[in-house]
């Protein structure tokens, strides 16, 4: 199942989500040299590897620092980044409204630290390279289940494209966290997504939560 829309009234243009989409496609084809397929070229050694994340802390070089920022705008493959900007393009412009788009920035940036925290806190001697944007839409995932957790999701399954139906956001959400935890796939940052989401959630409670957010925004933003 792939959300393809929710019902959240839009009152402005979510520029950073939009940018943020931009950013990582651009940086997609940058790494293959211009193409769609095959492996990442030209920003390889900017993935995260967790256990040279661990080996910073004993003493090591620092720049694994800097990889778990660069690695948040890089992916794997054409069916990794399509998935990832999909969620983004659906829950991330609701959060960035409520939010504000200077917030929504700063953010993200942190639940994709958060991430990249939890995935080298649980695997602290992998040597796997982890990249993607998807710890991050998490901390998005998690931020929308508080902030409009009745809002209507309208989902597609991938081989019947023209088959469409909805489910309550906390639904779809509470289903998709569950999943990470209890159905880890191999290949995937599992408990990135779930650091991520929590980030996200957290970020909303230290905020005072949904009402405090959403107060003196536009009402549309207030679902019940």
């Amino acid at each position: 199942m792939l959300p393809v829309a929710d019902d959240q009234p839009r009152i402005s243009i979510p520029l950073v989500t939009y940018a943020l989409i931009g950013l990582c496609g651009v940086i997609y084809v940058w790494d293959r040299q211009g193409g769609f397929f095959g492996p990442n070229v030209v920003f390889a050694d900017l993935t995260m590897r967790p256990n040279a994340v661990t080996h910073m802390f004993s003493g090591g070089d620092v720049f694994p620092l800097v990889t778990i920022f660069t690695s948040m705008f890089m992916h794997g493959n054409l069916m990794h980044i399509f998935g990832n900007l999909l969620f983004l393009g659906v829950f991330g412009p609701a959060v960035e409204q409520a939010l504000g788009s200077g917030r929504f920035a700063l953010y993200y940036i942190l639940w994709g630290i958060a991430a990249a925290a939890a995935q080298v806190g649980v695997n602290p001697g992998s040597a796997v390279p982890t990249l993607g944007a998807s710890g991050a839409i998490g901390g998005v995932m998690g931020a929308y289940l508080l902030l409009f957790p009745s809002n209507k999701i309208e989902l597609t399954i991938p081989l019947l494209l023209f088959t469409a139906f909805v489910l309550p956001a906390w639904i779809l959400l509470g289903a998709w966290f569950a999943f990470q935890i209890f159905v880890p796939q191999e290949g995937v940052a599992n408990w990135a997504h779930v650091g991520g989401f929590l980030a996200g959630m957290l970020t909303v409670m230290i905020l005072g939560g949904r009402t405090r957010v959403l107060k003196g925004r536009d009402p549309d933003l207030d679902f019940a």
